[in-house]
């Protein structure tokens, strides 16, 4: 298997002192138990409890106490308990035994020396029920799809991966570096679907994996639901959600049905705590903090692109165009780059953002914004050849920056660019790969003072 980036992420964790147990949230099939069975390599004993099995359930709903609990899963593991054990205890779809949640901060009080990581691939349907959460004495971690860098080193392509972590990279590179990152838009960024192109290299072969993943969700559903009116819903929703992706959604008729708002509204933010979705609200604001206006209409992201280009068809289309933004009107290559944005984001408050600006006579819309050292940064992703920045203008005559980002087929460069009403800025202009590298390049960009100042946009 490939190492992901967020093993980094644990391995800082594991330094921590005092740790607090880990709590790994995720959608399904999204690799969280993969990860933790490679971070395991660290530790000299392993203990892996699956909460969905009888065996391992047990010592958790009968304890007496934490130190009994501790005693009965070293002596059922057959592992040796001391305080100098490098021990690594992975507790894995906790959220079938809830209150095994509240013993992560005993865990934490009583016995520091055992690292503890959870996981459960329906953990977020507990977050609204009356559990008691250890809060304060644990930490959480977020796993999504696989992202640009990962799939390169997963197919073993180190040279393009080098060059993708160099900042600038190097202009021969970006040829080959736009092929493989088309391949990434093809297949998507779920482990299984990587794995299995990486060992293989055929898209013939990968048909099956998608089927078996959708229908996984669609079959979910009944363990997200609360009465059989709900499972149609949230059946309906996940079904549409794939046609609806990256586009703004009502939830009145959502998907073409008969259903009302409040049913759509409630299945589709269940599917939002489980991290299959995200709605992203729109902000009117160029200037921190961010608030989303939960009255405008979200736009709908789904967990990984590749799933939708599966879903709706749009494989061959991929696979014979120059530029990804004429594909779906747009809407796929700036759905992977909203993908390409969290992917590097670990923290389970990382949200994509956009703005909007709705007037009667007027309309703006900017792709995605990003914070970076107090600055709200906007981002387009746009054609190379053809579409215009007014958006972009009408934010940047409210922010108090002169920094703006354009995603597209072309190559590396900065341009200048002027507002209609007179305000001058700078645009970096990135190839569609460079969306997990967003922040190096904003660091790059600030630091240049060389701005070429070609044509006005």
């Amino acid at each position: 298997m490939f190492k992901r980036a967020l093993l980094k992420e644990l391995e800082k964790w594991r330094q921590n002192t005092p740790r607090k147990p880990l709590v790994i949230r995720g959608a399904r099939q999204v690799g969280k138990t993969t990860l933790v069975n490679q971070f395991a390599a660290q530790y000299e004993q392993y203990i892996y409890l699956n909460l969905e099995l009888v065996e391992d359930k047990e010592p958790f709903e009968n304890f007496t106490s934490i130190e009994n609990l501790i005693s009965t899963i070293f002596f059922l593991k057959n592992k040796t308990l001391s305080k100098k054990s490098n021990t690594l205890l992975f507790i894995d779809e906790i959220q079938e035994v809830p209150k095994a949640l509240n013993t992560l901060r005993y865990f934490y009080e009583l016995a520091p020396e055992i690292s503890v990581i959870s996981a459960g691939s329906m953990l977020e349907t507990l977050f609204d029920k009356n559990i008691s959460f250890p809060i304060g004495r644990v930490e959480y971690k977020v796993i999504r799809p696989v992202s640009f860098p990962e799939f390169l080193s997963a197919i073993g392509e180190t040279a393009a991966l080098d060059q993708l972590a160099q900042v600038p990279f190097a202009p021969f590179a970006q040829t080959k570096l736009l092929k493989l990152f088309h391949t990434y838009v093809l297949i998507g960024g779920m482990p299984e679907i990587v794995q299995h192109y990486a060992a293989h290299k055929d898209l013939s072969q990968l048909a099956p994996i998608y089927d078996s993943l959708i229908s996984g969700y669609i079959e979910d559903v009944e363990k997200y639901a609360k009465t059989d009116a709900q499972i149609l819903h949230i059946r309906h929703s996940i079904q549409s959600a794939f046609a609806q992706a990256g586009k703004r959604i009502k939830f009145e008729g959502f998907g073409n049905a008969a259903y009302k708002s409040r049913e759509m509204g409630e299945s589709l933010r269940t599917l939002e705590k489980a991290l299959l979705i995200q709605l992203i609200y729109p902000t009117t604001s160029a200037t921190l903090p961010i608030e989303p206006d939960i009255k405008k209409s979200p736009r709908l992201q789904i967990l990984d692109t590749g799933l939708l280009n599966y879903f709706v068809g749009l494989q061959k289309e991929i696979i014979g165009t120059n530029d990804l933004n004429s594909i779906y009107q747009g809407t796929l290559i700036e759905h992977l780059i909203g993908q390409e944005l969290l992917a590097f984001q670990f923290t389970a408050l990382s949200k994509l953002q956009f703005w909007v600006r709705e007037k009667k006579e007027s309309t703006a819309e900017v792709d995605f914004l990003f914070q970076y050292d107090g600055l709200i940064i906007p981002i387009e992703v746009k054609s190379g050849a053809t579409g215009t920045l007014r958006s972009l203008h009408s934010f940047m005559d409210l922010a108090p920056h002169d920094i703006a980002i354009r995603f597209y087929a072309g190559d590396l460069n900065i341009t200048d660019a002027i507002t209609q009403n007179g305000k001058k800025y700078h645009i970096l202009n990135l190839p569609y790969f460079l969306g997990s590298q967003i922040e190096h390049y904003i660091a790059w960009f600030i630091r240049s003072k060389q701005f070429a100042g070609k044509s006005d946009i």
